[in-house]
């Protein structure tokens, strides 16, 4: 398969610029690609190439060697998958953003990444400033995904068949820390927020998991940070208590 062309930039970063780059890996199975991504991202000033990897193990070897702030990874490696691939940085390095940006289907596949752990998921035909973009937004622990697929996400999250699920079926408890988690804050967060003990915060979120059918506390969270992201709640949502 032919990978797209992808043109270069015009270097520009965002006007918050940090004062160091963030330390980015490529893996993908495209040498071809891998280089144009790498062409486009060495333009940015705010973001810097250090390592490139065809499949997984190679991956997790530069990440045990070097310090990296985000990979971009593509499902389909030389060997190894990608998804296992994003289970396994998840699990040995939680605070590295991940960021897939594959040929695969969306609809099919975007779920099920960002479910294992992902901060979003692009398709390789997507303009270069979507691309860059995403990566910002992934950097800043922001959901970095297409509008057909946020809606998709969205419509699947609040007309789930079963009874006593969506979000019209939160308590006003529930909706706030859901809210909460959607902006960004911590179980501990929460609790100083609403004045409530961190275990009532602990036993919501058991009950959102249960109601929003997410399998995880993760997932729970991406959830809540897509809905906070894309407006489901009709307004702003209102700043935590002090």
């Amino acid at each position: 398969m032919q990978p797209p062309t992808i043109p270069l930039s015009q270097g520009t970063g965002p006007a918050d610029q940090p004062s160091s780059p963030a330390r980015v890996l490529l893996v993908d199975d495209h040498p071809i690609f891998r280089l144009g991504l790498a062409q486009l991202l060495g333009a940015e000033a705010d973001l810097e190439i250090v390592g490139e990897a065809e499949d997984a193990e190679a991956a997790l070897t530069i990440l045990r060697e070097k310090p990296v702030d985000l990979a971009v990874v593509d499902l389909s490696l030389k060997t190894g998958s990608g998804i296992d691939l994003i289970k396994q940085i998840r699990a040995a390095w939680p605070e590295l953003k991940l960021l897939v940006l594959s040929m695969h289907d969306e609809q099919l596949f975007g779920e099920r990444v960002l479910r294992a752990g992902a901060h979003g998921y692009l398709m390789k035909h997507v303009p270069a400033e979507r691309i860059v973009g995403a990566i910002r937004k992934s950097l800043k622990g922001e959901l970095a995904v297409s509008e057909q697929l946020a809606e998709t996400m969205l419509n699947a999250m609040v007309s789930r068949p079963r009874a006593g699920t969506g979000i019209e079926n939160l308590s006003d408890r529930e909706l706030e820390v859901f809210e909460l988690l959607g902006r960004g804050h911590d179980t501990r967060n929460i609790a100083e927020s609403l004045k409530i003990s961190i275990k009532t915060v602990e036993t919501h979120q058991s009950n959102l998991k249960l109601k929003l059918g997410a399998h995880s506390a993760h997932q729970l969270r991406r959830l809540a940070v897509l809905w906070a992201t894309e407006g489901l709640a009709g307004q702003p949502a209102a700043p935590p208590r002090p």
